[in-house]
This record gives C-alpha cells, structure tokens and sequence, in this order.
C-alpha cells in the first residue's frame, strides 16, 4: 500500500566499484516480488549502471531510469536534487502505485551525503581493499548514514586487513546506528541489510 507521502525513497551511495549496483540488483530481487519499485541511477556523462541492472534482469526498462549528471554526482544528490526528483516524478507517473525507489549515485568522498529532499533513507556501501582505515577516517556517510556496509570481507586477507579493526571503528563512529559485514556478490549481508530497511523504513 502506497503511502500519501509517496515511495519511499533509499538512497544508496558509495564510491565506484564498492558494490553498489550488486546491493541494488540484489534488492530489486527481493522487495519487487512484493511491491511496486524503481531505481533511478546517477552516471556523470552514461547510463552504465542504469544498463547493468537492465543486463541482471533486476527491473522490467520502465522501471530503470538513468540520470547523466553532466558533473559531479554529488551536487545532484546534495546541493540540487532537481534532476534526481524530476527522474522519481516521471517514474511515479508512468507507475502510480509506487511504494519504494532506490537512488544510486557514485562519489569517493566520505563527506557525501544526500539531502533530505531526496532521500527518506540511505545506505553507503564502502569496500575492505579501500583500507580499514577508511571508518575511522569518519565523515557524514560514515557516521549518519542510516545502514553503513562494508563489503568484499572476503578479500580483507589477500589485502592486509583486520576486520575486527574495521568493526571496532565502525561501531565507535556509528554510535548504535547499524552497520553490515558482506559478500554482497554472493549474497552474504542481503538478508541483514534487507531486515535493516524494513525496521528503518516500515517496508513490507
């Protein structure tokens, strides 16, 4: 049952290759058996991750939307959602019992965030081989994202990395918000992630 506020809207951020069109398609899997759901992905100058979820078979075409930022995709989640809210509004026409978008967007910078106009709820995605430093280093996505997800655990011995480390500093910089340890390319972390947003969220 749609809500009179409209979807609920999940953005999902993360630097490139962290494993953020992974979490989304495997997301899509999920929740589309039992709700009416879009993505709308970001892409400086293509639609690449837009074309990867049509390629997984995540969502029928008309229910993918990719937005060309034209520059920095941080501005278009943060300072001027316009193109991103526009994208929700045309999805929200052509599919009028929407009840959940994801919005994923790129970006390295740990001081990224997206603003409230856009996302209801959001998710940042970081990856082991980036260095277990990177929760201590702290910032906006660290610290007050709603879901923190830290993925590829496996390749934390091939690249040097304690990962009790990475969980101690995870949990000093989030205080008690929750956090995930996956394989999201098999599925590990899915289920986790999926009980989070249901108890953030209120979906299903």
């Amino acid at each position: 049952m749609r809500s009179p506020h409209g979807p609920l809207r999940v953005g999902i951020g993360g630097p490139v290759g962290a494993g953020k069109t992974t979490l989304v398609a495997a997301l899509c899997k999920v929740f589309s058996k039992d709700i009416s759901m879009a993505v709308v992905t970001n892409d400086i100058y293509t639609r690449e991750d837009a074309d990867a979820l049509l390629r997984l078979q995540a969502l029928s075409s008309n229910r993918i939307k990719g937005v060309e930022t034209g520059g920095c995709p941080h501005t278009a989640i943060r300072e001027d959602a316009s193109i991103n809210i526009a994208a929700i509004e045309e999805l929200c026409e052509v599919h009028p019992d929407l009840e959940l978008v994801l919005i994923e967007s790129g970006g390295d910078n740990l001081s990224a965030t997206f603003s409230p106009e856009l996302a209801d709820m959001t998710i940042y995605v970081i990856d082991v081989a980036a260095g277990e430093e990177i929760p201590r280093k702290g910032g906006p996505a660290i610290t007050r994202s709603d879901i923190l997800i830290i993925n590829k655990t496996d390749l934390a011995p091939h690249v040097g990395v304690n990962l009790d480390v990475m969980k101690r500093d995870t949990e000093k910089m989030r205080a008690q918000r929750p956090y995930v340890f996956g394989q999201l390319k098999f599925g590990k972390g899915i289920k986790e992630i999926i009980n989070h947003m249901e108890n953030i969220g209120g979906i299903r």
